[in-house]
């Protein structure tokens, strides 16, 4: 079992960059699959970022490809997500997950476990 925390969300203006962290606790945090999700106000939770066991393998959403980077620190148990070039239609609750499969899934229906989330606010 694994638990999660995020922080670094904010307020921050349009073109910005913000850096997100999720802290996990759990001595086996190197053999899940990290994801990163974010659920605007009356929207459905949708899917931002992935990356594998080994940080080797990612994939993005369309929508963030070329701004957001997610990367993981083993050692420390904790994923990040940089986002720069922030746009308005960023803001959102982000939150991370984890999964125990070595897919990259984009579903949120796969992820078992959950942070409380953090709030990015992008203002024009």
């Amino acid at each position: 079992q694994v638990q999660l925390v995020e922080s670094g969300g904010g307020l921050v203006q349009a073109g910005g960059s913000l850096r997100l962290s999720c802290a996990a606790s759990g001595r086996t945090f190197s053999r899940y699959t990290l994801g990163w999700f974010r659920q605007a106000p009356g929207k459905e939770r949708e899917f931002v970022a992935a990356i594998g066991w080994s940080g080797r393998s990612t994939t993005y959403a369309d929508s963030v490809k070329g701004r957001f980077t997610i990367s993981r620190d083993n050692a420390e148990n904790t994923v990040y997500l940089q986002m720069n070039s922030l746009k308005p239609e960023d803001t959102a609750v982000y939150y991370c997950a984890a999964d125990q499969g070595v897919v990259l899934a984009t579903s949120s229906r796969v992820y078992d476990y959950w942070g409380q989330g953090t709030q990015v606010t992008v203002s024009s």
